[in-house]
């Protein structure tokens, strides 16, 4: 087994802010309603890119689609006459927002088949996070096959950044997740702790180890791959940390109905278009030479 680890320093972010955000958009999408396939928000604007294809608006079984945006590929399933076709699709396992959420979404990409579960409990205030990943390639083998469980303990993330920076970290890491492959296996955890200046110090560790009869394969394929995974799994943590850093900058520091109404404005305006690189410039063509007589 090989084992990955990494930690970094992160920008806090505040509980209370994200607790009531998340409230403000499942209130939002709880008052919702359904007209001719589109989805109003109370104060009657329609969701952005997205719309109930079949079903129930929020109810068991709902299946909604995402509008594609013009020049955008699409998919070639076929859709319900007059409704544009779906580029991705989730159904709706379960509404209940004082109790839980659960969404199941279906894309393919690049010839791979992917299904996502993701289940918020008591998302009004969220208790627990659950995620699941299953994909695979319908023209290929076992070895184009992978599935992936994670969960995080939102309420021991933060419980976890309540102690004093000089107390050791949690026991059990808050946020935990297993990987499997024909190949092998692989687990990942998550743990927080507070540093002295208010931010976050993050432990990211990773496990990876072969599956049966190929573990001693795996064994020795690790030990010569060792330095680029380790590598790749530090950049890739460090990736995320600025991606963390990029989102934060854009949180609104806003509360209340202002902050509500920042979230329903996210929610029905079409995303800022990101701009293109301007074109290099390259030398003048030269003028073509005169044709021989």
């Amino acid at each position: 087994m090989a084992r990955f680890e990494h930690t970094v320093t992160v920008a806090a972010l505040d509980r209370s802010w994200f607790e009531e955000a998340v409230g403000h958009a499942v209130d939002l999408i709880d008052a919702s309603r359904e007209r001719d396939g589109a989805i109003l928000l109370p104060d009657g604007r329609p969701v952005y890119g997205f719309r109930l294809l079949k079903g129930r608006h929020l109810q068991p079984g709902a299946q909604y689609g995402e509008i594609p945006e013009p020049g955008r590929e699409r998919a070639p399933e076929a859709a319900e006459p007059g409704r544009e076709p779906a580029l991705e699709t989730g159904v709706l396992r379960e509404w209940r927002p004082s109790r839980a959420i659960e969404v199941e979404s279906h894309a393919t990409e690049e010839g791979m088949s992917m299904r996502v579960r993701v289940r918020l409990d008591e998302p009004r205030t969220p208790k627990a996070l659950e995620v699941s990943l299953d994909g695979h390639n319908p023209k290929g083998g076992s070895l184009y096959r992978f599935s992936g469980r994670a969960r995080a303990d939102l309420h021991a993330w933060w419980a976890a950044l309540d102690r004093p920076p000089s107390a050791p970290p949690a026991a059990r890491p808050p946020v935990s997740g297993r990987m499997t492959h024909r190949l092998g296996k692989g687990r990942l955890t998550v743990t927080p702790r507070p540093a002295e200046d208010g931010s976050w110090r993050v432990s990211v560790v990773l496990s990876v180890r072969g599956r049966w009869l190929l573990r001693p394969v795996a064994a020795v394929g690790l030990f010569f791959a060792r330095r680029p995974i380790a590598r790749g799994f530090r950049e890739g943590v460090e990736s995320t940390v600025e991606e963390w850093a990029e989102m934060l900058a854009e949180i609104p520091a806003l509360r209340g109905e202002a902050l509500r109404a920042e979230i329903a404005d996210a929610l029905t305006e079409p995303p800022e278009p990101v701009e293109s690189a301007e074109p290099v410039e390259g030398p003048e063509p030269s003028e073509p030479a005169p044709k021989s007589l």
